[in-house]
């Protein structure tokens, strides 16, 4: 990986692209719940083409006093007082996404993750308020620049929807999947890794 470490490290100014989805008891961060986060390093090999890593996931306790608006358990299908969820608490389930993140940050020379997220400022945002409340003083993340697949799927293919923008991709697209941080994570990423590709292959012609 060393060959690979300085290119990458260039590519996106210092930047490490992840893409993350988060599923949550509503729409306002603060006060509404995060319910399940997870993260996909977008790997980048030695001719420059980037691709997904595996997923990291986790289901994420409600913290205390959040609100959940059943609209948006109506929406995901989860059940937050499932007794086999195994959901951690808030500061635990950062630490476990946050972990092979700061190894890839190693492993290419980066500086900072970026999120990569479809309406990434949602999924940003979550994620922030996450870490004020926990204290955490270790975020990888920048804290408020990111890259939107919505914004680069309108570009590249016209659509600005996840579903379509990954069918338009030429990537399937399961419907009883979707609306699941591991599903969509995935989806963001596979979109992400094409959009950047196809960039690449242009403007070596």
């Amino acid at each position: 990986m060393s060959d690979t470490a300085p290119k990458y490290a260039e590519r996106f100014r210092g930047f490490l692209p992840v893409a993350v989805d988060v599923e949550t008891g509503g729409f306002d961060c603060e006060r509404d719940a995060l319910l399940e986060v997870a993260a996909v390093v977008i790997d980048m090999d030695a001719d420059g083409i980037v691709h997904p890593a595996p997923v990291v996931s986790t289901h994420v306790e409600p913290f205390p006093g959040a609100n959940i608006d059943p609209r948006a358990l109506e929406i995901t299908g989860i059940d937050p007082t499932h007794p086999f969820r195994g959901a951690l608490p808030e500061r635990e389930a950062l630490d476990l996404i946050f972990k092979p993140i700061r190894k890839a940050l190693r492993q290419y020379g980066c500086q900072r993750a970026i999120l990569v997220g479809h309406n990434a400022a949602f999924d940003l945002s979550f994620l922030n308020a996450a870490i004020r409340r926990t204290g955490h003083k270790r975020s990888p993340f920048h804290l408020f620049s990111c890259f939107d697949t919505a914004t680069l799927g309108g570009l590249a293919y016209g659509q600005t929807v996840l579903s379509r923008a990954v069918q338009a991709a030429g990537f399937d697209w399961d419907a009883s999947e979707a609306h699941s941080a591991v599903y969509d994570a995935e989806r963001t990423a596979l979109l992400f890794c094409d959009i950047v590709n196809r960039w690449k292959a242009m403007s070596e012609k």
